[in-house]
Formats: structure tokens, C-alpha cells, sequence
């Protein structure tokens, strides 16, 4: 068995972080990642927390999506859509707008059928306006 084989192993480390992002829909920066789990797990770094993101990013356990100044964090792969606030860079779920779309309903195009999808919306939050 290479390396490459070997199953990861969940280290209460990376299960806390996957669990906190399961109980959140708040979509997270690294560094609110950073600083809630450090309240329960006081001896965490920074680069630790930043590793076991990146790595569950890789391995299409969890989204990363990328904000005009930070990337925030998702452990909802199912498909839907974000809406990304332009002004204060807080990402919100858009879930019942994409499931009334045609396109989305029948998941075919002109050029093929739809597996997955991954929308973002760009605009200004009804906080900032």
C-alpha cells in the first residue's frame, strides 16, 4: 500500500474543525475558524487550523469560496448557491432561488447535462445598503 492509500486519519483536531463548519451557516474565514475552535481547543495553532481547511478543501470535503478579501469556509457540498456581499464580503446561502431556474430543474444545457453546480451571486447585502 503506497502512501497515497492510506486512509487520513481523523484526529480530534480536524473532526472539532469539520464540525464546527457542519453547525455553522455563517460561511467562516479561516480566521473565525481560527478563533472559535482556540476557545475549545486552547492548544491549536493557527497554522494547524489553516492546514486541516486547506486539506479538506483538496479532498472535496468542504468549499472554499473566494471573497474580495478573504476565502470563507463551507462544509455543505450539496449544490446551491451563495450570494457574495460586494461591501462587507459575508457570504449567505441562495437556496430557493436557484431551484425555481429552468436550467436547474431539467440540469440540461445546449451542451450537455448538469452533474453539479456551484453559483455565486455578487451584489450589496441588505445590511450594507
Amino acid at each position: 500500500m503506497t502512501i497515497a492509500q492510506k486512509k487520513e486519519r481523523m484526529t480530534a483536531q480536524k473532526s472539532f474543525i469539520f464540525g464546527y463548519l457542519k453547525s455553522v451557516k455563517t460561511h467562516p474565514s479561516a480566521e473565525a475558524v481560527f478563533n472559535e475552535v482556540k476557545k475549545k481547543l486552547p492548544n491549536i495553532s493557527q497554522g494547524t487550523v489553516y492546514r486541516i481547511l486547506n486539506n479538506f478543501k483538496e479532498k472535496g470535503e468542504v468549499l472554499a469560496i473566494d471573497t474580495k478579501d478573504n476565502v470563507h469556509f463551507d462544509a455543505d457540498i450539496s449544490d446551491h448557491a451563495h450570494f457574495i456581499c460586494e461591501k462587507c464580503g459575508n457570504v449567505y446561502d441562495v437556496m430557493a432561488e436557484c431551484s425555481k431556474c429552468g436550467i436547474l430543474k431539467n440540469k440540461k444545457t445546449k451542451v450537455g447535462s448538469i452533474n453539479k453546480y456551484l453559483i455565486n451571486f455578487y451584489g450589496v447585502c441588505k445590511n450594507c445598503k
